[in-house]
């Protein structure tokens, strides 16, 4: 790879107000760009993370720019690479799950999954929920496996294991099981070499957690 900065057009200054061309231009620690809906937010982060790299702050490869939509992403990697004259398809441009995912991808062995491992969607999570109701003869009429699924996810949204759920955060959903339930849950996906969204962020803080040579490579 060169180590030399692309050379992008200036034109990715240009239409920029006076407030927009500043954030573009700071280079030295955080800036927090606050506006509302349809005000250019997404052009000044395209901007600027063009900025950064003409100006040899960064290599593409050494930079993550994290969206909430595969669009939004998409839309950065295109016009991103427009104004270098180059491509953007080594680049960490991508939302929160697609950055889990490749994270995940390249150390999959140390959460105990295969590098092929396939990603659930709500249905799969709540049909293989619905087994392990079933499994521990939990009323589903009761506790409906769409519920006991959405309790699961807002642990993992929690950047909690089972092993890490409080006392305080137990749940009396499934008859009280709710957390033995997350437990089979997670030891299915692994037999499955499987994964959920959840599982996309909360396997990569157990990742970081646990493994600081992989949180000293990322």
């Amino acid at each position: 790879m060169p180590d030399s900065p692309p050379s992008p057009p200036v034109s990715y200054l240009d239409g920029l107000n006076e407030a927009q061309r500043e954030a573009v231009e700071a280079t030295e620690g955080p800036v927090l760009v606050l506006a509302g809906a349809g005000t250019g937010k997404t052009r000044v982060l395209i901007a600027r993370l063009v900025h950064i790299l003409s100006q040899g702050k960064a290599r593409p490869w050494e930079v993550l720019a994290v969206t909430f939509t595969n669009k939004a992403a998409g839309e950065m990697k295109e016009r991103a690479s427009r104004l270098l004259a180059g491509t953007a398809d080594d680049w960490w441009v991508g939302t929160f799950h697609s950055m889990g995912a490749r994270i995940l991808r390249a150390n999959a062995e140390a959460v105990g999954l295969g590098s092929d491992f396939t990603i659930l969607d709500d249905d799969d999570q709540v049909r293989l929920v619905k087994q392990l109701l079933k499994d521990r003869r939990i009323d589903e009429k009761r506790w409906p496996a769409r519920a006991v699924a959405g309790v699961i996810q807002r642990w993992k949204d929690l950047g909690l294991a089972p092993g890490q759920v409080p006392a305080d955060e137990d749940s009396e959903a499934a008859d009280g099981q709710a957390l033995e339930v997350y437990s089979d849950y997670q030891k299915r996906l692994k037999e499955l070499n499987a994964a959920d969204f959840g599982d996309l962020l909360l396997h990569c803080l157990t990742l970081f957690r646990g493994h600081p040579e992989i949180l000293a490579k990322y």
